[in-house]
């Protein structure tokens, strides 16, 4: 029997109400508890006034409801059919010859196009205020700045020393896997007065305890002749954890910018398995939301069937939830480190719970 399509309307608006009233429940709590942690933080810091904390907690209250979309669609879920199971609705449905694959197409597209609308929509934005948010935790709360930017003309780092503030660029990374290695150097040095100090023009340096060494060397002082050494040595305090852990974090990077930018990590020599591992994520994250959907169908259409039981099912439905989010840290972490294709641990959680849903529901419909 073909499900109807007012009964594909009416199941899917019910479930779009519950999953909204969730998601903005679940907002508000976010943003008041980000603000409570954002003023205990700045409490020390003149510069981070009370308007500042609450700009600082909007701007990351777009990525916190990307991390909490999942939940709220299984919450949702659960509670849109534990409403139809109460008052019968579903029973009724069933009876007259419609199965549970039927009237859970629509929520099921629903739930796809929601992750898909996430990924491609929401995701640019959210990136964008976390990205400002970033900036403005890492000047007034850490009092921190990015030692490093990359782009296509080559590799920016800044630094201080003992002379000043310095600015290097190179060309390329020739090795950044286990040293740093850079071609085609220009080290400019600032005085304490910003003024120039010199410039040194290197073929190639390299990261080691403390300092570059440099190789092939001009250094160019004001009012002073050029001079060239086949080595030199210049102080340094960057590490390469440190230059590594200065790339910009994917979470502040859109889905779209994310493979320009893994290109552009991979040509430099850099590793983007983060990156790599992030906008996989970013993919499978629909299939994930239709997951939650038929974990959120195992648990509560069972109250149809049998009577009293309903607590231990939501719980149930919960701790499933929660369960997933465990997965997903232990997998996702697992690929971090390398012991896992970056593919698999980016999908394994959302193929699983799908896996796990679909046999459930085939046991309970059919079984």
């Amino acid at each position: 029997m073909r499900v109807s399509t007012t009964l594909s309307f009416y199941v899917g608006r019910r479930f779009l109400w519950s999953v909204l009233g969730l998601f903005i429940g679940f907002l508000a709590l976010i943003w008041v508890f980000d603000t409570v942690e954002l003023m205990r933080r700045a409490a020390s810091k003149p510069d981070a006034t009370f308007g500042v904390v609450v700009e600082m907690a909007f701007l990351k209250l777009p990525h916190m409801g990307q991390e909490a979309l999942p939940f709220t669609i299984l919450l949702g879920g659960m509670m849109a059919f534990w409403r139809l199971s109460r008052h019968h609705e579903l029973v009724v449905a069933r009876s007259a010859g419609v199965s549970a694959w039927q009237f859970l197409l629509p929520v099921l597209f629903l739930a796809l196009f929601i992750g898909l609308a996430q990924v491609t929509l929401f995701n640019p934005l959210a990136s964008m205020t976390l990205a400002r948010f970033s900036q403005i935790e890492s000047t007034l709360l850490k009092g921190q700045r990015s030692a490093l930017a990359l782009a296509r003309s080559g590799l920016w780092l800044r630094q201080n020393n003992a002379d000043g503030q310095s600015v290097i660029h190179a060309d390329r990374v020739v090795q950044a896997r286990t040293r740093v290695e850079l071609a085609n150097v220009s080290i400019i040095v600032y005085d304490h007065r910003d003024g120039l100090g010199q410039r040194m023009e290197a073929e190639r340096a390299v990261l080691e305890h403390g300092f570059w060494h440099l190789f092939e060397v001009w250094t160019y002082q004001p009012e002073q002749p050029a001079r060239h050494d086949d080595e030199s040595w210049f102080e340094t305090d960057l590490t390469l954890t440190r230059i590594q852990d200065s790339f910009a974090p994917p979470e502040t990077m859109s889905f779209w910018e994310l493979p320009s930018f893994i290109a552009t990590l991979e040509t430099s020599g850099f590793s983007a398995l983060r990156h790599r591992l992030h906008f996989h994520s970013l993919l499978a994250a629909p299939l994930l939301l239709c997951a939650m959907v038929l974990v959120a169908a195992t648990f509560t259409l069972r109250m149809s069937n049998r009577r009293g039981g309903a607590t231990q099912l939501v719980v149930g439905g919960v701790l499933t939830g929660f369960g997933v989010y465990v997965l997903a840290d232990v997998v996702f972490a697992l690929g971090l480190s390398g012991r896992v294709p970056v593919v698999l641990a980016a999908w394994t959680p959302s193929g699983v719970v799908t896996l796990l849903g679909l046999s459930m529901l085939l046991h309970l419909e059919d079984g």
